[in-house]
């Protein structure tokens, strides 16, 4: 814990990579006192804690693929065989064995009967006086889904560490899971500081703006899985930032604010985060999103709740909770795929004006298969972020040209 809240402090440049890595060093994997076994009804988006094992073989038992006849090939000498129809077996019935000669009228996903060898779609086939005629020639294995086919017993079908779409819900599911074991919701303590900020349905009053930023970054925390405690707008006081702190220490694992972490005179978060636990500030070589404030508030029993800082311009810091805070919230469920994967595509505009720093354009994907950009990229367009799709990941120093291939990013991956 600093002595010195006026000692001097000199912000280190980093790479967005370096600065994650060293976030993601100290942030520690949920305990496993924190697991829980959920319905897997109401495990979406939840993180997988345990490998999930399949208590059965899917099929558990060779099936019918469509509707049809089952038979046997070798009864099947030429297409216009006509077979007598010996047994009806719809899905959920079991067949008696099929006797050699014969055939038996079939539904998709009905076991097929001991005995049959093949099924024949009922396209393929004519109902006709005394039986079926088959108007195809038949070979062994037509149409049959073989027993474990899709999943064999005891085999891994979801694995510790990744987060549960709705098809893998089905999977779970499909396995016989009733229950998956996952990771904790992080709780998130929410506060914004300025006493320019006003809420939505208040007048604005001379110099003020409405605090965007707290619905933007609470909506985020919730879509990634982090259960949100919003203290609102603090004042611009020291006393009240510390006091506010120490209230979101207690009972959260992690702190987001956006702004106030400066060296001017009405900036009270730094001061206030590093009388309450320890501050270390970064400048990320992005655009935007430059400032990056990461520590720890101590509560009182001495453990530390994390804090991250981000920068106040709405787009900086929606960029900046997708690259620094997003792993976090993810490792902190468990979560092992913490890096977005890019998508390497066309790029329909050109960026002539190469920028240091890495940039994260606001694109969104077109009709032709490539991407259009957002006129202005300033980093208080929140507009931008409601019109693209996704992020054009580029490279320091690097111009596009109209039909170079960049690295996309879309919101769907960094969000889902």
């Amino acid at each position: 814990m600093s002595t010195d809240p006026n000692a001097h402090f000199k912000p280190t440049l980093l790479s967005l990579d370096d600065a994650v890595q060293r976030v993601l060093t100290r942030v520690q994997a949920p305990l496993p006192g924190r697991l829980e076994a959920v319905s897997t009804f109401d495990a979406l988006r939840r993180v997988v804690a345990e490998d999930v094992h399949s208590l059965i073989d899917v099929p558990p038992a060779d099936n019918s693929a469509m509707d049809g006849y089952a038979l046997r090939a070798v009864d099947v000498a030429a297409a216009g065989t006509v077979l007598p129809v010996s047994q009806r077996i719809p899905a959920g019935s079991i067949g008696e064995p099929l006797q050699p000669g014969t055939a038996a009228r079939i539904f998709t996903g009905a076991q097929i009967p001991a005995g049959a060898d093949a099924v024949v779609m009922q396209e393929q086939c004519e109902a006709v006086e005394g039986g079926v005629r088959i108007n195809t020639t038949v070979q062994a294995g037509l149409s049959i889904r073989r027993r474990g086919e899709d999943v064999q017993r005891e085999s891994v079908v979801l694995r510790a560490g990744m987060r549960l779409s709705p098809q893998a819900l089905g999977m779970a599911a499909a396995v016989g899971a009733a229950t998956v074991k996952v990771g904790p919701r992080p709780r998130v303590a929410l506060f914004s500081t300025g006493d320019e900020l006003a809420m939505p349905g208040e007048a604005l009053k001379p110099g003020a703006i409405y605090n965007s930023n707290r619905y933007t970054l609470r909506g985020l925390i919730e879509s990634l899985g982090g259960i949100c405690e919003d203290f609102g707008i603090v004042p611009d006081r020291l006393d009240a930032t510390r006091e506010t702190l120490k209230r979101a220490a207690e009972g959260n694992d992690l702190i987001v604010t956006c702004g106030g972490v400066s060296v001017g005179e009405e900036d009270h978060l730094k001061p206030a985060v590093e009388r309450e636990g320890r501050l270390d500030l970064w400048q990320i070589a992005i655009k935007p999103g430059k400032p990056l404030a990461f520590g720890e508030v101590f509560r009182a029993d001495g453990s530390p709740t994390w804090f991250i800082g981000l920068p106040g311009n709405p787009v900086s810091s929606f960029i900046t909770f997708l690259f620094a805070v997003r792993p976090v919230l993810l490792k902190l469920q468990g979560g092992t795929d913490l890096t977005p994967k890019p998508i390497a595509m066309r790029a329909d505009f050109a960026w002539p004006r190469a920028d240091k720093r890495r940039e994260f354009l606001r694109v969104r994907r077109n009709g032709q298969g490539g991407l259009d950009l957002f006129a202005n990229q300033g980093s208080g367009v929140l507009t931008s972020t409601v019109w693209a799709d996704g992020l054009v990941d580029n490279p320091g120093g690097t111009t596009i040209a109209v039909g170079d291939t960049v690295r996309y990013l879309p919101f769907a991956e960094l969000l889902g």
